[in-house]
C-alpha cells in the first residue's frame, strides 16, 4: 500500500558534522540522515521505514561541491548528481563518472540525489558506484572517534548494505588523477528513469607502445554488490587492446557476475549482456584513448 503522508518526525539541522555525529550518536536508530531524500522520504512514504528524527546533512558547510589540484578530484558527498553532470572537468579527465550522471534517473530526480546517497543506498544497480570503482576513488568517513578512509569497492556489504557505521557519516570521495581513459555503460528498459538491468565501468591506460598497463572493469546490477571484473581485467592487462580481446574480457566478465533473475530481467539474460557491454566499453574506452576524450 502507498500512503502518500509523511509519517510525523522531528527535524534537526545541525551546522558542523560533529554536530551530526552527536545527535546521531544520541538517537541511534530511531533517526536517518537526509541527504537528497530521493530514496528516504519515498521510503518513509511507504512506511518502509519510519524514523523519529531526519538529521538534515545539507545544513552542513563543506559537504557540497567538486575541487581539483594536480593530485585528484574531491567530491563533497552531498553534491549533487546534475554537479557532476554540469561539470567540464569531470567529463573530460573524469568521463565514467559523467556518463553515469547522464544516465542516472531524471534530470528532475539529478538535482536533489547526491553522490553520497547514491553510494551508501548500497544497491546492486547504483549508478555511481562502477565508475568510482574503475577510477580507485576512495570515501572518507567520520565518526565521533575521527577519520576513516575505505576504498570504494570495498564499501559494499551487501544488498542495501555498506560498511558505514551506526554513528558514521561519509563526507567527501577522493579520486586521484588519471593517467588514462574510462567509460560507463548502462542498460536500461526503458531510455530514462530506469534502473540499470546492467551497468558496466572500463578504464584503460597506455604505454608508449600501446599496451595497456593498467585495466579496471567493474559490473553493476550483476551481482550482491558492484563488482570488479577482476578476471577479465587480466585478459587485457599487459597487452595491446584489439577486438578480440575485447571480447574475450567480455566472455570471462559474464563467468565472474551473479546475477539474479527478476521481474526486470533473467539471469541468462543479465549474464549475456554482460559479455555485450563489457566488450563495448573496452572498445569505447579504446576509441576515447585514440581520440584524447569524448568527441
Amino acid at each position: 500500500m502507498f500512503i502518500r503522508r509523511l509519517p510525523k518526525f522531528s527535524y534537526h539541522t545541525p551546522g558542523s558534522v560533529s554536530e551530526a555525529l552527536e545527535l546521531l550518536s544520541a538517537y541511534g536508530s530511531d533517526a536517518k540522515l537526509l541527504a537528497g531524500g530521493t530514496d528516504l522520504l519515498l521510503a518513509m512514504k511507504k512506511r518502509a521505514t519510519v524514523p523519529m528524527h531526519l538529521i538534515n546533512l545539507k545544513t552542513i558547510p563543506g559537504l557540497c561541491g567538486i575541487t581539483a589540484d594536480a593530485g585528484g578530484l574531491t567530491i563533497g558527498s552531498l553534491t549533487t548528481i546534475a554537479e557532476i553532470e554540469r561539470s567540464d572537468l569531470i567529463r573530460e579527465t573524469y568521463s565514467p563518472l559523467w556518463d553515469a550522471a547522464c544516465v542516472m534517473a531524471s534530470p528532475q530526480i539529478r538535482t536533489l540525489a547526491t553522490v553520497g546517497g547514491n553510494l551508501v543506498s548500497a544497491v546492486p544497480s547504483a549508478d555511481m558506484a562502477p565508475p568510482l570503482m574503475v577510477l580507485s576513488a576512495q570515501v572518507h568517513i567520520t565518526g565521533l572517534s575521527g577519520e576513516r578512509t575505505c576504498p570504494v569497492e570495498s564499501f559494499f556489504a551487501g544488498p542495501s548494505a555498506c560498511t558505514l557505521g551506526p554513528a558514521e557519516i561519509l563526507t567527501r570521495i577522493t579520486i586521484p588523477a588519471p593517467k588514462g581513459k574510462g567509460v560507463y555503460l548502462k542498460l536500461m528498459r526503458r531510455g530514462a528513469l530506469d534502473l540499470a538491468l546492467v551497468g558496466v565501468a572500463a578504464y584503460v591506460s597506455l604505454d608508449a607502445k600501446k599496451v595497456c598497463n593498467d585495466v579496471k572493469i567493474a559490473l553493476g546490477a550483476v551481482a550482491p554488490t558492484p563488482i570488479r571484473a577482476a578476471a577479465a581485467e587480466g585478459v587485457i592487462r599487459s597487452k595491446v587492446l584489439t577486438e578480440g580481446l575485447a571480447v574475450e574480457a567480455g566472455k570471462v566478465a559474464g563467468t565472474e557476475c551473479r546475477p539474479i533473475t527478476d521481474i526486470r530481467a533473467t539471469q541468462s539474460y543479465r549474464g549475456s549482456m554482460v559479455e555485450v557491454l563489457t566488450k563495448r566499453a573496452l572498445l569505447q574506452t579504446l576509441d576515447r584513448l585514440n581520440k584524447g576524450g569524448i568527441q
